[in-house]
Protein backbone atom coordinates (compact mmCIF):
# COMPACT_ATOMS: atom_id res chain seq x y z
CA UNK A 1 0.00 0.00 0.00
CA UNK A 2 1.71 3.00 -1.21
CA UNK A 3 2.44 5.52 1.59
CA UNK A 4 1.80 3.17 4.29
CA UNK A 5 5.08 3.39 5.71
CA UNK A 6 5.80 7.30 5.49
CA UNK A 7 2.18 8.42 7.05
CA UNK A 8 0.68 5.44 9.12
CA UNK A 9 3.85 2.86 9.88
CA UNK A 10 6.52 5.32 10.57
CA UNK A 11 8.85 7.00 13.51
CA UNK A 12 8.00 5.58 17.10
CA UNK A 13 5.31 3.12 15.24
CA UNK A 14 7.52 2.05 12.84
CA UNK A 15 10.18 0.84 15.91
CA UNK A 16 7.57 -0.59 17.75
CA UNK A 17 7.12 -2.97 15.09
CA UNK A 18 10.60 -4.40 15.74
CA UNK A 19 10.65 -4.09 19.82
CA UNK A 20 7.41 -6.03 19.86
CA UNK A 21 9.42 -8.64 17.48
CA UNK A 22 8.91 -12.36 18.72
CA UNK A 23 12.37 -14.34 19.55
CA UNK A 24 11.82 -16.22 16.15
CA UNK A 25 11.61 -12.89 14.38
CA UNK A 26 14.44 -10.86 16.56
CA UNK A 27 16.69 -13.74 15.53
CA UNK A 28 15.55 -12.89 11.91
CA UNK A 29 16.19 -9.56 12.08
CA UNK A 30 19.75 -10.09 13.27
CA UNK A 31 20.56 -12.94 10.99
CA UNK A 32 20.00 -10.11 8.22
CA UNK A 33 22.09 -7.94 9.46
CA UNK A 34 24.92 -10.35 10.22
CA UNK A 35 24.62 -11.65 6.61
CA UNK A 36 25.07 -7.88 5.75
CA UNK A 37 27.80 -7.16 7.94
CA UNK A 38 29.66 -10.19 6.03
CA UNK A 39 29.95 -8.14 2.77
CA UNK A 40 31.09 -4.54 4.44
CA UNK A 41 34.45 -3.40 5.50
CA UNK A 42 35.51 0.02 6.85
CA UNK A 43 36.69 1.61 3.70
CA UNK A 44 32.81 0.91 2.12
CA UNK A 45 30.67 3.41 1.47
CA UNK A 46 26.98 2.40 1.76
CA UNK A 47 23.47 3.19 0.94
CA UNK A 48 20.12 2.07 2.46
CA UNK A 49 17.15 2.24 0.96
CA UNK A 50 14.52 2.32 2.95
CA UNK A 51 16.32 3.37 6.01
CA UNK A 52 13.42 3.66 8.57
CA UNK A 53 14.12 5.27 12.06
CA UNK A 54 18.08 3.84 11.57
CA UNK A 55 17.98 0.16 12.92
CA UNK A 56 20.47 -1.27 10.13
CA UNK A 57 22.18 2.53 10.05
CA UNK A 58 22.86 2.13 13.63
CA UNK A 59 24.75 -1.38 13.18
CA UNK A 60 26.71 -0.27 10.60
CA UNK A 61 27.68 3.16 11.24
CA UNK A 62 31.07 2.09 13.12
CA UNK A 63 31.72 -0.70 10.21
CA UNK A 64 31.87 1.10 6.95
CA UNK A 65 33.52 4.85 6.18
CA UNK A 66 30.33 6.09 5.71
CA UNK A 67 26.72 5.24 5.80
CA UNK A 68 23.80 7.29 3.98
CA UNK A 69 20.27 6.11 4.33
CA UNK A 70 17.27 7.17 2.43
CA UNK A 71 13.07 7.04 3.40
CA UNK A 72 10.09 8.68 2.43
CA UNK A 73 8.98 9.64 5.97
CA UNK A 74 10.26 12.44 6.87
CA UNK A 75 8.99 11.73 10.62
CA UNK A 76 11.13 8.78 10.71
CA UNK A 77 14.26 10.68 9.25
CA UNK A 78 13.68 12.70 12.40
CA UNK A 79 13.94 9.97 14.47
CA UNK A 80 16.70 8.78 12.94
CA UNK A 81 19.06 11.44 13.05
CA UNK A 82 17.85 11.23 16.95
CA UNK A 83 18.68 7.47 17.27
CA UNK A 84 21.65 7.78 15.61
CA UNK A 85 23.25 10.34 17.00
CA UNK A 86 25.45 13.01 15.46
CA UNK A 87 27.88 10.09 14.11
CA UNK A 88 30.08 11.84 11.00
CA UNK A 89 29.96 8.46 9.37
CA UNK A 90 25.92 9.09 9.08
CA UNK A 91 24.25 10.92 6.05
CA UNK A 92 20.35 10.86 5.87
CA UNK A 93 17.45 12.26 3.35
CA UNK A 94 14.56 12.31 2.41
CA UNK A 95 14.55 10.51 -1.16
CA UNK A 96 12.40 7.70 -3.11
CA UNK A 97 14.36 4.44 -4.00
CA UNK A 98 13.24 4.88 -8.15
CA UNK A 99 14.66 8.45 -8.28
CA UNK A 100 17.82 8.72 -6.83
CA UNK A 101 19.92 12.09 -6.57
CA UNK A 102 22.93 10.33 -6.42
CA UNK A 103 25.68 10.28 -9.69
CA UNK A 104 26.35 7.48 -11.11
CA UNK A 105 28.74 4.41 -9.52
CA UNK A 106 28.89 6.46 -5.62
CA UNK A 107 28.63 3.23 -3.28
CA UNK A 108 30.44 0.05 -2.70
CA UNK A 109 27.51 -1.27 -1.44
CA UNK A 110 23.71 -0.39 -1.88
CA UNK A 111 21.18 -2.33 0.47
CA UNK A 112 17.57 -2.90 -0.07
CA UNK A 113 16.35 -5.41 2.76
CA UNK A 114 13.94 -6.38 5.07
CA UNK A 115 11.62 -6.90 2.31
CA UNK A 116 11.74 -3.07 1.34
CA UNK A 117 11.13 -4.04 -2.42
CA UNK A 118 7.87 -5.17 -1.51
CA UNK A 119 7.20 -2.40 1.54
CA UNK A 120 8.32 0.36 -1.08
CA UNK A 121 5.19 -0.49 -3.47
CA UNK A 122 7.34 0.84 -6.20
CA UNK A 123 8.19 -0.25 -9.47
CA UNK A 124 10.96 -3.29 -8.89
CA UNK A 125 12.36 -3.21 -12.39
CA UNK A 126 13.18 0.49 -11.92
CA UNK A 127 14.13 0.33 -8.30
CA UNK A 128 16.88 -2.29 -9.49
CA UNK A 129 18.34 -0.41 -12.00
CA UNK A 130 18.50 2.61 -9.41
CA UNK A 131 20.52 0.26 -7.02
CA UNK A 132 22.30 -0.82 -9.69
CA UNK A 133 23.39 2.50 -11.37
CA UNK A 134 24.36 4.19 -8.01
CA UNK A 135 26.97 1.08 -7.34
CA UNK A 136 30.62 1.76 -8.28
CA UNK A 137 31.52 -1.56 -10.69
CA UNK A 138 32.90 -4.14 -8.52
CA UNK A 139 30.27 -3.34 -5.86
CA UNK A 140 27.42 -5.15 -4.30
CA UNK A 141 23.68 -4.82 -4.88
CA UNK A 142 22.00 -6.46 -1.94
CA UNK A 143 17.66 -7.23 -2.26
CA UNK A 144 15.71 -9.90 0.52
CA UNK A 145 12.73 -11.00 1.25
CA UNK A 146 11.24 -13.52 3.23
CA UNK A 147 11.68 -17.25 2.69
CA UNK A 148 8.80 -19.66 2.77
CA UNK A 149 9.88 -21.40 5.64
CA UNK A 150 9.48 -18.28 7.70
CA UNK A 151 6.02 -17.61 6.72
CA UNK A 152 4.29 -18.97 10.19
CA UNK A 153 6.63 -16.96 12.25
CA UNK A 154 6.33 -13.78 10.06
CA UNK A 155 2.18 -14.13 10.46
CA UNK A 156 2.79 -14.64 14.06
CA UNK A 157 4.93 -11.24 13.99
CA UNK A 158 2.31 -9.25 11.97
CA UNK A 159 -0.65 -10.46 14.23
CA UNK A 160 1.27 -9.25 17.43
CA UNK A 161 1.17 -5.79 15.14
CA UNK A 162 -2.46 -6.40 14.41
CA UNK A 163 -3.05 -6.49 18.12
CA UNK A 164 -1.19 -3.64 18.96
CA UNK A 165 -2.78 -1.39 16.59
CA UNK A 166 -0.09 -0.47 14.53
CA UNK A 167 -1.91 -1.89 11.29
CA UNK A 168 -5.31 -3.13 10.95
CA UNK A 169 -7.21 -6.07 11.63
CA UNK A 170 -5.57 -9.04 9.39
CA UNK A 171 -8.35 -10.09 6.83
CA UNK A 172 -7.61 -14.56 7.22
CA UNK A 173 -9.51 -14.60 3.54
CA UNK A 174 -6.64 -13.31 1.54
CA UNK A 175 -3.71 -13.69 4.01
CA UNK A 176 -2.00 -16.76 2.01
CA UNK A 177 1.02 -17.76 0.22
CA UNK A 178 3.37 -15.34 0.82
CA UNK A 179 0.57 -12.43 0.81
CA UNK A 180 -0.45 -10.86 4.28
CA UNK A 181 -3.75 -8.48 3.96
CA UNK A 182 -5.25 -6.11 6.59
CA UNK A 183 -8.59 -4.75 6.44
CA UNK A 184 -7.20 -1.11 6.34
CA UNK A 185 -5.48 -1.99 2.88
CA UNK A 186 -2.22 -3.10 4.32
CA UNK A 187 -0.15 -5.21 2.21
CA UNK A 188 2.80 -7.07 2.70
CA UNK A 189 4.10 -9.38 -0.10
CA UNK A 190 7.21 -11.74 -0.69
CA UNK A 191 9.81 -12.11 -3.53
CA UNK A 192 10.96 -15.71 -4.22
CA UNK A 193 14.09 -16.64 -5.45
CA UNK A 194 12.45 -17.34 -9.12
CA UNK A 195 10.68 -13.52 -8.50
CA UNK A 196 14.87 -12.10 -7.58
CA UNK A 197 16.18 -14.40 -10.69
CA UNK A 198 13.75 -12.80 -13.15
CA UNK A 199 14.16 -9.26 -11.90
CA UNK A 200 17.81 -9.36 -12.12
CA UNK A 201 17.95 -10.46 -16.27
CA UNK A 202 15.17 -7.84 -16.85
CA UNK A 203 18.24 -5.92 -15.91
CA UNK A 204 21.03 -7.65 -17.18
CA UNK A 205 22.26 -9.49 -14.12
CA UNK A 206 23.29 -12.37 -13.48
CA UNK A 207 22.16 -12.33 -9.17
CA UNK A 208 23.21 -14.82 -6.05
CA UNK A 209 20.21 -16.00 -4.56
CA UNK A 210 21.30 -17.30 -0.74
CA UNK A 211 18.47 -18.20 1.94
CA UNK A 212 20.05 -17.23 5.54
CA UNK A 213 18.59 -18.73 8.58
CA UNK A 214 15.79 -19.92 7.19
CA UNK A 215 14.25 -16.71 7.16
CA UNK A 216 15.70 -14.55 4.36
CA UNK A 217 16.25 -14.96 0.71
CA UNK A 218 18.69 -12.38 -0.67
CA UNK A 219 19.40 -11.34 -4.16
CA UNK A 220 22.99 -10.10 -4.37
CA UNK A 221 24.41 -8.42 -7.52
CA UNK A 222 28.10 -8.42 -8.19
CA UNK A 223 28.20 -5.21 -10.30
CA UNK A 224 30.13 -4.93 -13.40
Amino acid sequence: MRGYYSQRLAADRLKACYDLAPPRTKQYLEAEISFVLGKVSREHIVLEMGCGYGRVINRLKGEVKTVAGIDTSHESLLMAGVYLGTASSVWLARMNAVCLAFRDRVFDVTLCIQNGISAFAVDKTKLFQEAIRVTKPGGTVLFSSYSAQFWPHRLEWFEVQSAHRLIGPIDYEQTKNGLIVCEDGFRSTTLSPEDFRSLAVQVGQVPTIVEVDGSSVFCEIAVI
